[in-house]
């Protein structure tokens, strides 16, 4: 089933009989367009840190929506890599996440979750000792440039072939796959400020200095294309 982002947002996170957290934020990729991560404000669990689950450990939506199962305990969340919210995600970062868990990396296969479509479940969650002093390559040490979060793109103009054209309102994402299918335009003054939705495909680049988002499309064939209304949380049905 598509949700949206945005609707999301607030929403609370629930390990077992604890309440976590609420949804702030999420980390998408903009190479393969898959949810990486649900950023968490934890409140007064964790000494109020922001922490990150991946879908791997993410069971369903509720489904009024409003909450989201997480497959955790308390104790392997608060012993996972502390996130320093200052700083971007890096690969490094998510190298030793990766390992604390035991989760197989998306990064290392062609498919959206490497080498599966899906995040999958490994049989247990096992936690690991801390390790330290783990070398990396250069690379791992690079922020990864291509992990971002949907709050700073929320805003940014949208750059057709012949000129500006709105603005990014929210994304679409599978709550199954985790993949980002759409995202929601707000078009502005140009066409009577109708909603319409763009496919990640369409998308041929990301310029976070110019908070612009470049794609494919001109003017008109997004004037043509139909108005598209965000289903209800509790949607029981859904657009393609």
């Amino acid at each position: 089933m598509k949700r949206s982002v945005t609707q999301l947002y607030g929403e609370k996170l629930v390990a077992g009989d604890h309440e976590i957290g609420h949804i702030k934020d999420f980390y998408f990729d903009d190479e393969k367009w898959g949810i990486r991560y649900v950023v968490v404000e934890t409140g007064s669990w964790f000494t109020g840190r922001a922490v990150l689950i991946s879908p791997h450990a993410l069971g369903g939506l509720s489904p009024d929506g409003k909450s989201l199962a997480v497959n955790l305990t308390l104790q392997q969340i608060e012993g996972s890599p502390p996130l320093e919210s200052h700083k971007p995600v890096s690969r490094q970062y998510e190298e030793e996440y990766y390992r604390y868990y035991g989760w197989p990396e998306y990064w290392s296969g062609v498919e959206l979750w490497g080498a599966s479509g899906f995040p999958m479940v490994p049989p247990a969650y096992p936690v690991p000792a801390p390790q330290t002093g783990v070398g990396t390559s250069a690379q791992s040490s690079d922020d990864d440039r291509h992990l971002r979060d949907t709050q700073t793109i929320i805003g940014y103009h949208i750059q057709t072939d012949d000129g500006p054209l709105g603005h990014v309102v929210d994304f679409m994402m599978d709550d199954e796959s985790w993949a980002v299918t759409h995202l929601v335009v707000e078009t502005g003054h140009w066409f009577a400020g109708k909603e319409i939705v763009i496919a990640p495909g369409h998308v041929t680049r990301i310029s976070y200095d110019e908070s612009k988002v470049f794609v494919n499309l001109t003017r008109e064939a997004i004037q043509q294309a139909p108005e598209f209304h965000i289903p209800p949380i509790s949607g029981t049905g859904h657009d393609s």
